[in-house]
């Protein structure tokens, strides 16, 4: 364990070509802010000196190894608390950053960390507040925290309300949170601030800090695999979207794709992000609480069988505007507008689809199959052309049955129109603009057959 760093800086000079790889592909700047503990309590003796003495051999060494490797598009700072005012009296205002970030400062913060003489308080709250202004405005960098203290909160702030402040608001991942020497009861304590990692001993110092910077900077990958009915992932060509679960701005998005090996293909991906993702088939499939594991290959699997319905006219013809309404069967929210003569993926099930013809029908419980085409075919309509002498006050009826059925109103400013009609027998209504009597009221009968054009005289 004591030769972690050493074992990092080798792990990642391997990775040189992978991470040659991840610049071209995701030009990312890492920035990491490493907050210091340097109040009062550090002065202890820890194992072979004191906790500040040890944490800066500690850090030193983490610098010279990734100094060396030199890891594209990094960047580092340092803010330090409890290093200016003595206690007592308590200065909860005692924090600053005294390293900005940088790409190439690494001597700079071990050459500050070797002149921090603690003596303060511990303002962890206001230490993550202030952070939010030492991250300058980038959009196209990972934000992280690295807070490393042996004391809980002392200025009776908020450290998890301030932690999550900087997550909503996309300024930070969730920090990383170093305990030095404390009991494991603090765990509990700093859940709710970021991941927490007990430094027991200087030994697991070590460990923890190369973990973490593992993590950090280490490549990571997913495969996101779309399910059919029998648990195979054969499922592909969808939008997908990954968003940061606590500030919920959408991270990855990207069309699925089988690769040339017939296997869902490889994405880069944040390690350190809790992400929500919605696979835009129809309707839409969403996973939450979505953890990857950095310098790993990770697989996420989501149910996601589909067939296809094909909307037709009998003869094949386009009709322009002719659609319909899909819906899950029994439910009222729309899930899409389909066109006639065109095919359409949806999740397997039963789907109610209103047809949008005049007359509007709806066809129930329409099945979709895996992998399979259901075709789902209405008649040509035809055409009923109005002639009229004036314009007027007119609608159309359908015959169902003992009965007759509103379809649609004639246009009150034309005397003459043409409306296109499922084949059936019909009836229309009219009395002109100038009638001003009931008895004026005309009504005819007619027939639209598919394909056809029916001339319907008014008066």
């Amino acid at each position: 364990m004591r030769h972690l760093l050493p074992l990092l800086f080798f792990s990642l000079m391997a990775q040189g070509q992978v991470y040659q790889y991840a610049q071209k592909q995701n030009p990312v700047t890492t920035r990491i802010l490493f907050i210091f503990d340097a109040s009062q309590s550090m002065m202890a003796r820890w194992e072979t000196g004191t906790k500040v003495d040890v944490a800066q051999q500690m850090m030193g060494k983490m610098l010279d190894s990734l100094q060396r490797v030199q890891a594209p598009n990094l960047e580092l700072a340092l803010r330090v608390y409890g290093h200016q005012k003595p206690v007592p009296p308590q200065d909860c205002n005692d924090t600053r950053l005294e390293v900005p970030f940088g790409a190439d400062n690494f001597q700079r913060i071990k050459n500050k960390l070797g002149t921090l003489k603690p003596k303060g308080t511990t303002p962890i709250a206001h230490s993550l507040e202030k952070s939010a202004q030492d991250f300058p405005n980038c959009a196209d960098c990972r934000n992280i925290i690295i807070l490393i203290t042996d004391g809980i909160e002392a200025c009776d702030g908020d450290p998890c309300a301030a932690s999550r402040y900087l997550q909503t608001k996309n300024i930070a991942l969730k920090p990383f949170v170093i305990g030095i020497g404390l009991d494991e009861e603090f765990r509990k304590t700093f859940a709710c601030v970021g991941q927490y990692f007990n430094a027991a001993d200087e030994k697991s110092f070590e460990t923890v800090l190369g973990i973490i910077i593992s993590q950090v900077l280490n490549n990571t990958t997913a495969q996101i695999n779309l399910l059919d009915e029998q648990g195979m992932p054969t499922e592909t060509d969808e939008p997908i979207l990954l968003f940061d679960q606590m500030s919920g701005a959408a991270k990855y998005s990207f069309m699925h794709t089988i690769n040339y090996l017939g296997q869902p293909d490889t994405i880069n991906i944040d390690p350190l992000i809790t992400y929500n993702m919605v696979v835009y088939t129809v309707p839409e499939v969403h996973l939450k609480d979505i953890q990857v594991t950095a310098g790993k290959h990770n697989h996420i699997g989501v149910s996601a069988p589909q067939g296809a319905m094909e909307l037709k006219t009998g003869s094949g013809k386009k009709v322009e505007g002719l659609k319909a309404i899909v819906r899950k069967a029994g439910d009222n929210q729309i899930l899409h507008v389909q066109d006639f003569n065109t095919k359409q993926k949806y999740l397997t099930g039963l789907y109610d689809v209103e047809i949008l013809s005049l007359p509007r029908y709806i066809e129930r419980n329409v099945t979709i199959t895996q992998s399979k085409t259901t075709a789902l075919t209405i008649p040509e309509p035809g055409q009923a052309s109005f002639q009229g002498t004036a314009p007027g006050y007119g609608a159309i009826l359908v015959e169902r049955g003992n009965q007759w059925d509103w379809v649609t109103d004639l246009d009150e400013s034309s005397a003459r129109q043409n409306i296109t009609l499922q084949p059936g027998h019909y009836k229309v209504v009219f009395r002109s603009k100038t009638a001003r009597q009931t008895l004026f009221s005309y009504s005819q009968n007619f027939t639209i057959t598919s394909g056809g054009t029916t001339i319907v005289k008014i008066k």
